[in-house]
């Protein structure tokens, strides 16, 4: 039986130099990272319509008390935006990629969410 291999999704701080094997850096933020210029940012692409909207970013707060209820409102709001997911399905299927965010916590955010939809399927 043959082994079938999936292309990386890695999550990484947008504000932490890029590296070799992250393939297409996509901003996976409804805003842009404070205090980082455009061209110090080494971002292929900025999908914000894969972010949470802005209620919903504020109702969570990074607090990771609420993230299992976050990760569900995250993904039911997904749900209609199906063309930008559909666009980064599409950029997983063709190679490695790296979800960037903002976020100081690495474990409570949307592109944990996003990278862990992306490896179900």
């Amino acid at each position: 039986m043959a082994k079938t291999y999936r292309n990386a999704v890695h999550v990484r701080r947008v504000y932490e130099p890029p590296d070799v094997k992250d393939g297409t850096r996509i901003l996976v933020d409804r805003l842009w990272p404070r205090g980082l210029g455009k061209a110090d940012a080494a971002i292929d692409l900025w999908l914000r319509d894969v972010a949470p909207s802005a209620a919903l970013r504020r109702w969570f707060g990074h607090d990771p008390r609420h993230f299992a209820e976050f990760r569900l409102r995250y993904l039911a709001e997904l749900e209609g935006h199906p063309e930008a997911l559909a666009q980064l399905q599409n950029l997983h299927a063709a190679g490695d990629i790296t979800l960037l965010f903002a976020a100081r916590d690495a474990v409570h955010n949307n592109a944990v969410v996003l990278s862990e939809l992306l490896l179900r399927e």
